[in-house]
């Protein structure tokens, strides 16, 4: 018994001082990475000379956070959540709780009951800014989410260019809208299907590109896509971008324009907000992303989408079975590139105003963090992703007591993309397969089982 004990403290006395020595070393290396842009800040006097404001203060609390927060995780978490992981493995297999069987159809249900939610709580002016900045920006990124998550989710090729299509399906209503007056109900399939069309046009030079020269040419195609934009002024109007967007109205039987006759507000006796149009909005793109979903579940379930498996795990062996990858790898770009023209021409309706701007490389990289983060093939964990990674930086926003403990002159969302960055490095050292790790596969002999995600990479999918 003195022995085992004498063992157990000597393992302690060495957790510790290797808890000590790696947070003296993450102090270190982030003292050496914030005294730059945290610890030092350029400024104007009021002779307009450019000054150099010192902030050690701000500059020590971010060091603390960094050599704290690697002192816990190597001396508590890290052995915490190892032992929970034997225990696990040891413990007989349990069947699921209620709230993880029916987790989809809970969620669907509380998105319903979000936009009235909002309302009772915070007023129809109060409650726009919940509806639109938190339930509709977080759905937006929803659906391009899934839409990527075919691409490179099940189909296994990395696509860094995906913005393209979001403008292609933005543009496309935008410009034919604006010049042909054509109705929203009209120019959805209709952007989904230019968005379909330029996806194809992309698959043909990739067909027998893959890994990093795939990635390098899909970023160049968005690159193209964008500098398009801007140069061709005679019909896009270049940076100025296109405004005065037409809005989509209620199937055509209610417009949400003030001045129009079948006004909603006006045909049901409602007083005169924007919180209407809003929450239309709202449930149209959830709408959208519950269409996105079913359609992505059926192709999985269908020859298209267990070849798009299949050229994932392997394309060498996919090829040998005599699958077709040249359709397989065009309908999955075709497939993808639709839902992102669909979720361009919603962001049109919505902005009222594109631009080049709002489809810079950026927003390809978050998207593919989203599906990244969430869990390759995983639409559950897709999701929740998307909702703490867009709603969490839109938090941001809403932490004005933050300036009582870093100063008057601090903005928390300019240190947005830092904390994104920070919050990925340590998702992907957590869970490096994605929030969701296990999935259920397409096809399954006599039990249906859910698969770890660290075998579907290796022809276990």
């Amino acid at each position: 018994m003195a022995n085992i004990s004498n063992t157990t403290e000597s393992a302690s006395s060495n957790l510790m001082a290797r808890a000590l020595r790696e947070a003296f070393y993450a102090g270190l290396v982030a003292l050496g990475l914030f005294v730059l842009f945290v610890g030092l800040k350029t400024d104007q006097n009021i002779l307009n000379e450019l000054i150099l404001v010192q902030r050690w203060g701000l500059l020590a609390i971010f060091v603390a956070i960094a050599a704290v927060g690697r002192f816990l995780s190597v001396a508590f978490i890290r052995p915490y959540l190892e032992e929970r992981k034997a225990a696990k493995a040891a413990a007989p297999a349990q069947e699921a709780g209620f709230v993880a069987r029916n987790f989809s159809m809970i969620a669907v249900i509380v998105l319903l009951l979000y936009p009235p939610v909002m309302v009772y709580f915070f007023g129809f002016q109060g409650s726009l800014k919940w509806v639109d900045n938190f339930g509709i920006q977080i759905l937006i990124y929803v659906m391009l989410a899934w839409g990527l998550n075919i691409v490179v989710g099940l189909a296994g090729l990395l696509d860094l260019g995906y913005v393209a299509f979001y403008a292609v399906g933005a543009y496309s209503y935008a410009l034919l809208s604006s010049y042909f007056g054509l109705s929203f109900w009209l120019l959805l399939p209709m952007a989904g299907i230019f968005a379909a069309l330029w996806g194809i046009v992309l698959g043909f030079p990739v067909l027998r590109l893959k890994g990093d020269y795939l990635a390098i040419v899909t970023l160049a195609f968005g690159e193209i896509i964008r500098l398009v934009l801007i140069n061709w002024t005679a019909v896009t109007k270049g940076t100025f971008g296109i405004s005065g967007i037409a809005k989509a109205s209620v199937f055509g039987i209610w417009s949400f324009d003030v001045s129009a006759a079948n006004n909603f507000a006006k045909s049901f006796g409602l007083p005169m907000s924007s919180a209407y149009y809003k929450i239309f909005l709202f449930y149209l793109i959830l709408a959208l992303c519950l269409i996105t979903a079913l359609v992505t579940i059926r192709l999985r379930r269908m020859p298209i989408g267990r070849a798009w498996e299949a050229l994932r795990e392997d394309e060498i062996a996919c090829r040998s079975l005599g699958i077709n990858t040249v359709t397989t790898k065009l309908t999955a770009f075709a497939t993808g590139a639709m839902f992102g023209g669909f979720a361009g021409s919603f962001f049109a309706v919505r902005q009222g105003f594109v631009s080049p701007e709002s489809f810079v490389f950026l927003e390809s990289a978050i998207i593919l963090a989203i599906v990244v983060l969430g869990g390759m093939g995983s639409l559950i964990g897709i999701a929740v992703a998307a909702t703490v990674m867009i709603g969490g930086t839109e938090m941001l926003r809403e932490m004005e007591f933050l300036k009582h403990i870093f100063g008057p002159d601090f903005t928390p969302e300019l240190y947005r993309m830092l904390i994104f960055g920070l919050a990925m490095i340590v998702v992907m050292v957590w869970k490096p397969r994605g929030f969701v790790g296990s999935r259920e596969p397409t096809a399954f002999l006599r039990e249906r089982k859910s698969v770890s995600g660290s075998f579907t990479k290796e022809g276990h999918g």
